[in-house]
């Protein structure tokens, strides 16, 4: 009895979100290299594509393309708010129970898509695409793994090193971020909100042949500091320890003075000593003092009520669920 033949995609439904900035030259090849491969993946698919207040013809050509693409989704935002927010809005979007995020300056390749969603239907709740080779500058390689360091001490899990903007994960994970507001989103940190299971395959990661990176060495720093104050107090644990310290050299200080005192029979020089004391300890205050002011600045930005973006006009059929923040 002859095999059935295999049907031409699985039974699975993808969402594909790609926030897009000053992109008019790679967003037509993107799409194209999009739409090819998740017809294979997917018996549904949809391609979201956020424009993070280009200034360029990105938004022109995102129309362009949703009257070319029927699976393609437009959405403007009023202005530039940052590649995680621009996530966010996407991430709201999306209709299908699998998302897939990637960049859009073609330097992750679509066909590395089916790796990140098939190590998906093993169990995991997020699996990341991890570059072999990453095609960067040394300061930019270098402060990316600095952030992911950083992403794995505070989350204490071995495949937290290993995030990056190529990602897949269940969409149903978004409602346990459905109530954000705050102006400062870190993608990653969401979906530990609601995701248990992590995982990472490693892609390719291509070479960049058209324009340069809009990330800049400042916005991953400034990812770094809503990564660390965003999802955990031990900054602040970390200033207390700070002060014991100080204490304790303090304490030993003194002792030191005191020992010396009793046993040479006079002092050691004042002037010099006090300084340094001084100097020690109003650098760990000021230290304290950042950290503390930092918690109370986004405290004070969430009481604003400042929305992670807005959303200016839109292209094709999208998914109500929470993209019209």
């Amino acid at each position: 009895m002859p095999l059935n033949p295999a049907p031409k995609a699985p039974e699975r439904c993808v969402s594909c979100v790609v926030p897009v900035f000053n992109s008019q030259t790679t967003l037509a090849i993107l799409v194209a290299q999009l739409n090819r491969e998740l017809s294979s993946l997917a018996r549904r698919w949809e391609i979201i594509l956020v424009n993070d207040g280009s200034s360029d013809m990105s938004w022109e050509i995102i129309c362009q393309l949703a009257q070319q693409y029927p699976e393609l989704r437009g959405i403007n935002l009023m202005r530039n708010y940052g590649q995680h927010n621009a996530l966010l809005c996407g991430i709201r979007a999306c209709s299908y129970e699998i998302t897939v995020t990637l960049d859009d300056d073609l330097q992750n390749p679509a066909d590395e898509m089916e790796k990140l969603i098939l190590k998906l239907e093993e169990g995991f709740d997020v699996v990341y695409g991890t570059e072999e080779k990453r095609q960067r500058g040394w300061l930019r390689n270098t402060a990316s793994y600095s952030v992911r360091f950083l992403w794995q001490k505070l989350t204490g899990a071995d495949d937290s090193k290993y995030i990056s903007s190529y990602r897949a994960f269940r969409t149903h994970i978004r409602g346990a971020f459905e109530d954000f507001v705050n102006p400062s989103v870190a993608v990653d940190i969401l979906l530990t909100w609601g995701a248990e299971k992590f995982s990472h395959v490693n892609v390719r990661h291509l070479p960049r042949d058209v324009g340069a990176s809009h990330y800049s060495i400042g916005r991953l720093l400034d990812l770094a500091s809503t990564m660390t104050t965003g999802l955990t107090t031990a900054p602040l644990r970390l200033a207390s320890l700070n002060g014991i310290v100080i204490i304790g050299f303090g304490v030993a200080a003194l002792a030191y003075v005191l020992i010396s005192y009793i046993v040479r029979g006079g002092s050691i020089p004042g002037f010099p000593f006090l300084a340094c004391l001084i100097i020690i300890f109003a650098g760990a205050q000021l230290i304290a003092l950042g950290i503390i002011g930092e918690y109370v600045a986004r405290i004070y930005l969430r009481m604003l009520d400042r929305p992670p973006y807005k959303v200016r006009s839109s292209v094709g059929q999208l998914n109500d669920h929470d993209h019209r923040h």
